[in-house]
């Protein structure tokens, strides 16, 4: 495979003190994984960023972050026990329908889906459809490296990103999905699932948070995104799901 390029020194986001220009993002707290560093680098890039399992700050939020790392059943379980995966799956459906953005990462990504291999007597969110299944044989499990993005067509908050785009993965499963999902791949014995898109829906495989300056770029895109959709008028403040109101 060919040797990642120095992306050079990484690049601080300029943030000011307008309010339209730091969008409340929910990062969805479930316990596992360090979810500080996703939060870090959204509010590097402007973001109020706020880890939270408080169904009423994520319904107040201009975008949703989903993160994850570990295992895909415990997670699902960890999701259920805060009392976040209808929420979740809420918001999933509000960003495909074009409401406010909503980006998972790795096996927040993964939880999106029906199922996982990795766990499959634990259902996925299933909100969107698909099979997350384990990489090929032939490849060291986990990828756990550097790889350079295949972009199929690229989605407005990456339409930034320099070309070639390296970022950072760490994983043994990916996304089988329809094609008309697939934003981008990366060759890893064959082309594996590195993003999706939907809507307002957005889930990358790799770390943004952990992808220097490509990283923080799409970072810097989705939180604008989200800026423009607050600014916009879209979303007011939601209801929390039925499951929550007393």
């Amino acid at each position: 495979m060919t040797e990642r390029p120095d992306p050079g020194p990484t690049p601080v986001g300029g943030r000011s003190d307008r309010a339209a220009d730091r969008p409340l993002v929910a990062v969805l707290d479930y316990g596992i994984g360090n979810l500080r560093s996703a939060q870090k680098a959204l509010q590097r890039v402007g973001a109020d960023a706020r880890l939270t399992a408080d169904p009423e700050v994520v319904a107040a939020a201009d975008g949703v972050v989903l993160p994850g790392v570990g295992a895909f059943g415990r997670c699902m379980e960890a999701l259920a026990e805060v009392g976040l995966a209808d929420v979740a799956a809420d918001a999933v459906r509000d960003a495909v329908a074009g409401g406010r953005p909503f980006l998972g990462v790795c096996i927040g990504m993964q939880m999106l889906f029906e199922g996982s291999d990795e766990t499959p007597g634990v259902p996925g969110l299933g909100v969107l459809p698909g099979w997350v299944r384990r990489l090929p044989d032939g490849v060291k499990h986990p990828q756990m490296q550097w790889n350079v993005l295949d972009w199929r067509r690229r989605p407005s908050i990456a339409v930034h990103l320099p070309e070639p785009s390296w970022v950072y993965f760490v994983h043994s499963y990916a996304a089988d999905v329809p094609d008309d999902l697939i934003v981008a791949t990366c060759d890893y014995g064959g082309p594996v699932t590195a993003m999706v898109e939907r809507g307002r829906c957005r889930a990358t495989q790799f770390h943004p948070e952990k992808s220097g300056a490509v990283g923080l770029a799409l970072l810097r895109g989705f939180v604008a995104e989200c800026a423009a959709s607050s600014a916009a008028g879209s979303p007011s403040p939601r209801e929390p799901h039925p499951a929550y109101r007393t």
